[in-house]
Formats: C-alpha cells, sequence, structure tokens
C-alpha cells in the first residue's frame, strides 16, 4: 500500500492544482478511525493532526501543508489542534 506525502507546495502549485476551489471540511479535536474508499488530497489551512495509519509509521502535518493519502488506506485520526482543510477526492 502506497504512503502518505506530505510536502509544502507554493503558491503557485496551490493556484495551478485549483486548491482553493475545492470544498472546505472542518473539525474540532477528536480521534477516530478512518477508511480510505479512493485516494484524498488535502491542504491545511489550520490545524495539526497525527495520521496513525493500521500498516507504517505515523505522520503528522498541519497548517501550509498538501498531503496525499492513497485509496485503501486503514487509519485512525488524532486531531491536536481544529483541522479547516481544502480537500479533492479521487484522481485527477
Amino acid at each position: 500500500m502506497s504512503r502518505i506525502e506530505v510536502r509544502q507546495p507554493s503558491e503557485e502549485e496551490l493556484r495551478d492544482l485549483g486548491v482553493y476551489h475545492w470544498p472546505i471540511w472542518e473539525k474540532g479535536e477528536s480521534r477516530f478511525p478512518w477508511t480510505y474508499d479512493e485516494q484524498e488530497v488535502c491542504y491545511l489551512l489550520q490545524g495539526r493532526v497525527t495520521v496513525e495509519p493500521e500498516e507504517g509509521e505515523p505522520v503528522t502535518f498541519g497548517a501550509g501543508d498538501l498531503v496525499t493519502f492513497p485509496q485503501g488506506m486503514n487509519c485512525t485520526w488524532d486531531i491536536h489542534e481544529a483541522v479547516r482543510k481544502h480537500y479533492r477526492l479521487g484522481e485527477d
């Protein structure tokens, strides 16, 4: 299974991807299981999260990070600081 990819994109890349037109999702501090039925790419506007995949090492990311989650991944989200993110499901 693929790994979680985290990187700091440039403003130009964010515009090229159309990130600011993607829907927004928000959630307060919490911990919950999640399964990715399809690939998700998200850009965190605020917050800090650790995602713990069933297979692999935990990954921590926060505001300013562009994160790609592979389809089929089972994990636990641990939101340390309330999250606000743009997201896109599926592959383009």
